[in-house]
């Protein structure tokens, strides 16, 4: 179990990277399947096809806030982890881990207890009418029963990762997407069950993807296992794990209120048809950036493990790859998808109205994303090297400080368009600041004095 470890400190850089990421980018890849699959499968419905896409699609801050709760423990705890794991202190990583999984069976009773009392209300706030209402209620009632295998699988695949381990991480999500691949056409289309079928599918899957990473982590394979001592709550760890996942907490919790403040001026300034280009144009941008959050994801821990060991030297080559594979992967993936709307539009509905839309939308709303890679190369190094201040002013600038206001001013002036417009202009501002604060701050960060402040 050492030796994954030590290989973080000593194999070539190229070949480790490559070890580590690409099954990161593969679980990442089947992972964002879960959503993907049902909207496809949704928007292809007989006869309700948009109607139901666009009752799915409005649930996503729902979705995306509890997996954000995952995120703050999963990308806070596995960092700390990994440098701790780096430092030899192994003791005090299964302590993080043992928290780790506390606070995710206290979010899962909070969460369920929250939106099954609001639900409904919220999903109006959240753009639904009364033509998806009764879609988005039945997918939603279903999926919030699942809250506690979505926490799990998606809190605790990180301690896998941190450990080496990205075969391992990958094949738990795999059990489970391929579960999701199989079951949602049987229940959608087989036996009729539409949204609610979706919906089944996706909790059964989550749930095997949940049982086989604990499993996992119990047994004597994981150099990390979780123990009935070490999830007795421990505040400095558990402070100390909110202090660096609160960015990424945010960056997908910002998502959920994008969501709302997009769908509901889609909605007010537009109508259902809008609502539904935004869903498909959110999925296709899921599609992309599970490749880069998947390669990122697997490098990560090799920058905090060599910090944390103070090989600052190996430290800097590893995020120079890291930011420059990002940016050039983002520019590319973007250019196709702007040169061809129409087909992307196609995977997810049959509707001529919509697919037209979307082709004339999606090359404003996406070609800000040809200079985003920067950030979302930057947006993890930061991460990586216990850095939550900067990634977290990076999280909230670009969302809160930059789209939030963009979405609620700019269609005053321009309209719906002004909603379409927001999306870029927020890219890139937000991707140059990004650069700015890397460029100015890296220096100090990569010392043996910030080393010895990290907690």
């Amino acid at each position: 179990m050492q030796d994954k470890e030590q290989k973080m400190a000593t194999e070539k850089i190229g070949k480790l990277m490559l070890s580590m990421a690409v099954p990161s980018i593969v679980a990442q890849i089947i992972n964002i399947l879960y959503s993907i699959v049902d909207r496809i499968y949704i928007g292809h419905i007989e006869g309700v096809g948009m109607e139901a896409l666009t009752g799915v699609g409005v649930t996503f801050p729902i979705v995306t806030l509890v997996s954000a709760f995952s995120a703050f423990v999963g990308a806070g705890g596995a960092p700390l982890a990994a440098i701790w794991l780096g430092k030899g202190d192994r003791k005090r990583a299964e302590k993080i881990l043992g928290n780790g999984v506390t606070m995710l069976l206290f979010f899962t009773v909070v969460l369920m207890t929250f939106f099954y009392l609001f639900q409904k209300p919220l999903l109006y706030v959240f753009g639904a009418s009364d033509a998806t209402i009764g879609y988005a209620v039945d997918y939603m009632t279903i999926y919030l029963m699942g809250t506690i295998f979505v926490e799990l699988a998606l809190g605790l695949n990180a301690f896998i990762i941190s450990q080496g381990r990205s075969r391992t991480a990958m094949t738990a999500v795999l059990i489970g997407a391929a579960a999701n691949i199989i079951l949602d056409p049987i229940f959608i289309f087989v036996f009729h069950m539409g949204v609610k079928g979706a919906a089944r599918a996706t909790v059964i899957s989550q749930a095997l993807s949940a049982l086989w990473t604990v499993g996992f982590l119990i047994s004597k394979r994981s150099s990390l296992t979780i123990k009935w001592s070490a999830m007795k709550p421990d505040f400095s760890v558990i402070g100390s794990v909110m202090a660096l996942g609160i960015s990424p907490f945010i960056m997908r919790a910002t998502e959920s209120l994008i969501s709302i403040v997009l769908n509901s001026g889609l909605q007010r300034y537009g109508g259902d048809l809008y609502v539904g280009s935004l869903t498909i144009m959110q999925s296709v941008m899921q599609m992309y950036a599970a490749p880069l959050g998947g390669f990122t994801q697997g490098v990560q821990p090799i920058i905090s493990y060599n910090f944390g060991a103070g090989n600052f030297e190996r430290v800097k080559k590893l995020y120079r790859v890291m930011i420059g594979t990002c940016f050039l992967f983002a520019a590319g993936a973007t250019l196709l998808i702007i040169w061809y709307p129409a087909f992307f539009a196609g995977l997810f509905t049959n509707d001529v109205r919509l697919i037209g839309l979307v082709e004339e939308m999606m090359p404003i709303f996406m070609c800000g994303m040809l200079v985003f890679g920067i950030q979302q190369g930057i947006q993890p190094t930061f991460l990586a090297l216990g850095q939550a201040k900067i990634s977290l002013f990076i999280a909230v600038f670009r969302k809160v400080i930059l789209l939030i206001p963009l979405a609620l001013i700019l269609p005053l002036r321009f309209g719906v368009m002004g909603i379409y417009y927001a999306e870029p202009v927020s890219d890139i501002v937000s991707a140059t600041t990004a650069a700015v604060l890397f460029l100015t701050h890296i220096k100090k960060i990569l010392s043996k004095e910030a080393l010895q402040k990290i907690v």
